[in-house]
């Protein structure tokens, strides 16, 4: 793996190389701009070629619903789903529906 940084220039001489990102601190999510130069065994570098690597969040979020067992007939009850998440930003919305009663059995 290869941990790059910006403006430091990594060499190798393996043509594939894996991109090392610390979970704890991740690329901000959007453009993030590489570069490539290769190197003969005359010495001679070859032009820069550059590439667009867009980071994004494509992982879906969890929904966490949380309800009584047992609700008393005639009255109100909560619903929470506030232990939802998602692991690359953070909730915007919450979509509650009532699918009528359990038919699963």
């Amino acid at each position: 793996m290869a941990k790059l940084e910006i403006n430091v220039p990594f060499e190798t001489d393996q043509a594939v190389i894996v991109v090392e990102v610390d979970p704890d601190q991740p690329l901000a999510r959007g453009r993030h701009l590489y570069q490539l130069e290769v190197t003969d065994d005359s010495g001679n570098v070859s032009a820069p070629d550059q590439v667009v690597v867009i980071v994004a969040d494509r992982e879906r979020p969890t929904a966490v619903l949380n309800g009584p067992q047992i609700a008393d007939v005639g009255k109100e009850f909560q619903l929470n789903g506030e232990k939802s998440f998602d692991i690359g930003g953070t909730i915007k919305s919450y979509r509650f529906t009532y699918l009528g009663p359990d038919q699963r059995g």
